[in-house]
């Protein structure tokens, strides 16, 4: 395998050692070059010795791709400093608050010792089925070829672990559910389902002000199939209002209400007992599309161990072999589930 980026530390290497055998010996420039390519030749590089700079290259590129493809997730607590042996996350939680006592007349007061506790959640692993590249295909292999195979596997493995992140947070949030007008089922439900309007967003406002929950950095992330009716309901006005604060860049398509909004393709999935669906699971014919607002300091995630595995040379398979892995988890952050809510389709008559 030939890769651009050997190919540009090779350079990097033979210039190096052109300007280190000038320095200590005194010859000209281009002497020294004849003399490195002379020795590049009869002593070429150790097999494998650019291993290590590919292998963290792409590293480097899969972490990319992740927060690329999952900007929702820059929105959430980052936990990944507590991240131990690589694998199990720790989060403190504070005991019960001091008491207040108005125009104290007992003393000395009682001091009493407040006791913390942690909640924890472990790292999940995910990895993608290896993808062979014959070694005719390695003749012509290049940094676009390269990128075009992980792609493939960059694709498959951010969505199926934003999909559990969503699982994980969702599935120990409030369940709300929407009060808007009658709309039509998406392909593998049967019977109309309520809409998602802007008042049930501005309803959830309310319930989170009532619950405390800091008023700053509040999201909501929306199923494409439930904001056409969303934005339907807007009006002039408040359409103006909501495209004003959109941030592409970030993904945020608008703010409303005192929410940062974003949109995807599907965000959660619930049965009529409010139950989450599993990961990979099939809609059911009764089950409902779900939205899911947060705010920022309510949910965790914490990316661990990033990998890309190559083998070279492969027997069996005539080429080279490639397969990635991610370390992932999150939760709720609270053990009391304050602070992040699902939006549920409700049955209309």
């Amino acid at each position: 395998m030939k890769p651009l980026n050997r190919l540009l530390s090779t350079i990097m290497l033979a210039c190096m050692a052109v300007v280190v055998l000038s320095s200590f010996t005194g010859m000209p420039v281009w002497l020294s070059a004849a003399a490195v390519g002379t020795i590049g030749t009869v002593v070429p590089m150790p097999k494998g010795s650019l291993n290590g700079v590919v292998i963290e290259t792409w590293a480097n590129y899969i972490i990319e791709r992740f927060w690329k493809d999952n900007q929702f997730l820059r929105f959430a607590y980052d936990d990944s400093q507590y991240v131990l042996t690589g694998r199990i996350v720790h989060i403190p939680q504070p005991g019960a608050k001091p008491a207040v006592v108005k125009n104290r007349a007992d003393f000395p007061a009682a001091a009493v010792r407040r006791t913390d506790t942690d909640v924890v959640y472990a790292l999940d692993e995910y990895s993608t089925d290896p993808t062979s590249i014959p070694n005719i295909d390695q003749m012509h292999l290049s940094y676009s070829k390269q990128d075009s195979v992980l792609g493939d596997h960059m694709e498959v493995l951010d969505e199926t672990v934003a999909d559990d992140m969503l699982i994980k947070w969702g599935g120990n949030g409030t369940i709300v559910q929407t009060t808007g007008d009658a709309i039509a089922p998406i392909t593998g439900q049967t019977g109309n389902r309520k809409g998602f309007g802007h008042k049930d967003l501005k309803s959830l406002m309310i319930r989170m002000n009532v619950d405390k929950v800091p008023k700053n950095d509040r999201y909501v992330l929306i199923d494409d199939n439930m904001f056409e009716y969303f934005y339907d309901s807007l009006g002039d006005t408040n359409a103006k209002d909501f495209s004003r604060y959109a941030d592409a860049e970030n993904g945020v398509i608008g703010k409303l209400h005192g929410f940062s909004i974003m949109t995807r393709a599907s965000v959660l999935a619930a049965t009529n007992a409010d139950a989450i669906k599993a990961l990979g699971a099939a809609l059911a014919a009764t089950d409902h599309l779900c939205s899911l607002a947060w705010q920022k300091n309510s949910v965790a995630f914490a990316i661990g161990d990033t990998k890309l595995f190559q083998d070279q040379n492969n027997p069996l398979y005539y080429g080279d072999v490639y397969s990635t892995l991610v370390m992932a988890g999150g939760r709720v952050r609270r053990s009391d589930g304050k602070g992040i809510y699902v939006i549920r389709q409700a049955n209309a008559a």
